[in-house]
């Protein structure tokens, strides 16, 4: 005899559905239950009234969705190329000023009251103090000379000076602000290409001193304005003693010719 074969899951699934509920089992039967009655529910226009009985403004459309608006960037000014014939303007980025209060002080006291000062007779003979706003340094000797360093624009230098002063009154001491001179400006920019430093210094000796050995820039001493370049194979310039903010300027414009002539191919 053959035998049979044998039913599977899915066969005894399918025979048990089509089966359907026994007869003698009662048939479940779903009853809607009814909601309780409770406060009904108060409507949009009924939420824009106030207890005090104002009613709100209805509220603004929201607008369809649609393409992003480009966002705009504010351009920088034009550069004036009557003055900046290369098309880069330096940034000044120090300035060291000098100012006679005209009055003997006692540095021991002046730590000890003002806040932001320290005095370390045994290294340095005078005050340092700082400010924040201009974020700024001062050297306060006790002959009443003081230099300034570190802001970033002539006015800056001067509000922060006058500032100094001002601390070092309310000490007690009898001030005046009196001879405010600026010694050097420092300023730097990118010429946005590589320099080749040994051609330089080869062909401009003497102006040039260039040893990588000691110091990775080449120095370059312009005769007029009388101020010193510190130059870098990556094309960055550091341009320092000078006393206004134009001859900064003018020693940039003068030396520019020079690097594109040894710009790196």
């Amino acid at each position: 005899m053959s035998s049979l074969p044998l039913p599977t899951a899915a066969s005894v699934a399918v025979v048990g559905a089509a089966a359907g509920p026994s007869d003698h089992s009662p048939t479940p039967m779903s009853v809607a239950v009814p909601a309780a009655p409770g406060p009904a529910l108060p409507t949009p226009s009924a939420l824009t009234t106030l207890s005090t009985g104002t009613t709100l403004p209805p509220a603004a459309p929201t607008p369809a969705a649609g393409p992003a608006q480009a966002s705009v960037v504010p351009t920088a000014s034009a550069v004036d190329l009557s003055v900046h014939r290369s098309g880069i303007v330096p940034a000044i980025q120090n300035i060291v000023a000098t100012v006679n209060l005209d009055c003997k002080l006692n540095l021991q006291q002046i730590a000890i009251q003002a806040r932001n000062a320290e005095f370390r007779p045994t290294r340095f003979a005078a005050v340092i103090m700082r400010l924040r706003d201009p974020r700024t340094t001062a050297l306060i000797f006790a002959s009443g000379k003081m230099v300034c360093t570190g802001a970033k624009s002539e006015e800056a230098s001067r509000t922060a000076a006058r500032k100094y002063a001002r601390i070092i009154q309310k000490l007690g001491f009898k001030v005046t602000f009196k001879d405010f001179k600026i010694q050097n400006m420092v300023g730097s920019c990118d010429v946005k290409f590589p320099i080749r430093l040994e051609g330089l210094h080869y062909n401009q000796q003497p102006f040039s001193k260039y040893e990588p050995e000691m110091f990775s820039g080449l120095m370059y001493r312009l005769v007029e304005p009388k101020v010193v370049l510190l130059i870098f194979v990556s094309g960055k310039v550091i341009i320092t003693g000078a006393k206004t903010r134009q001859q900064i300027y003018e020693a940039f414009e003068a030396i520019y010719p020079v690097l594109t002539e040894y710009r790196k191919t």
